[in-house]
């Protein structure tokens, strides 16, 4: 190698570090060179606080010696009526396109407040160029649909909630 090529690669090697480039490597016929850079150790992920969660770490406690005094328990507020609690959920048996009508411009199959009894089809849910009519599991009320016509849905994914009561 000569002088002129070893201040050409001493450039290059700086050119590489400045630009925070990994790996080089250069075959011009009989010369090969390889350069592999140590890149440095990314520090694991900062934990992100979400909007409106009490920040954790605001401030630092100062230790005492002392026992800290017992916190005093808030009242319990009583709890909200779920109107949802108690609902059947109909889930996708199969992977595929959403459908709430046999075919475009025409009824859904079942809308919220219609009832609907166990082995009644309720959706088509197209795989693979198939439709798939959809029956329901359960006898009941519709109170939501729970996707929109065209969209896609995965195995297990919630399509209806009924009130079986």
């Amino acid at each position: 190698m000569k002088p002129e090529d070893i201040d050409d690669l001493k450039q290059l090697v700086e050119f590489l570090k400045e630009n925070q480039v990994a790996e080089f490597e250069l075959d011009q016929g009989d010369q090969k060179i390889r350069l592999k850079f140590k890149q440095p150790e990314v520090p694991a992920p900062i934990a992100h606080v979400i909007a409106g969660a009490p920040a954790m770490m605001a401030a630092p406690v100062p230790m005492t010696m002392a026992a800290p005094a017992p916190a005093a328990a808030p009242p319990a507020a009583a709890p909200a009526a779920d109107p949802d609690a108690g609902l059947h959920i109909i889930k996708s048996p199969i992977v595929g396109t959403y459908y709430g009508s046999p075919s475009p411009g025409s009824a859904p199959f079942v809308a919220p407040g219609d009832r609907v009894e166990k082995g009644q089809v309720i959706c088509i849910v197209e795989a693979m160029k198939l439709m798939n009519e959809i029956e329901s599991d359960a006898s009941g009320e519709v109170v939501k649909v729970l996707v929109s016509n065209g969209q896609p849905v995965e195995f297990g994914q919630p399509l209806f909630a009924v009130r079986t009561a």
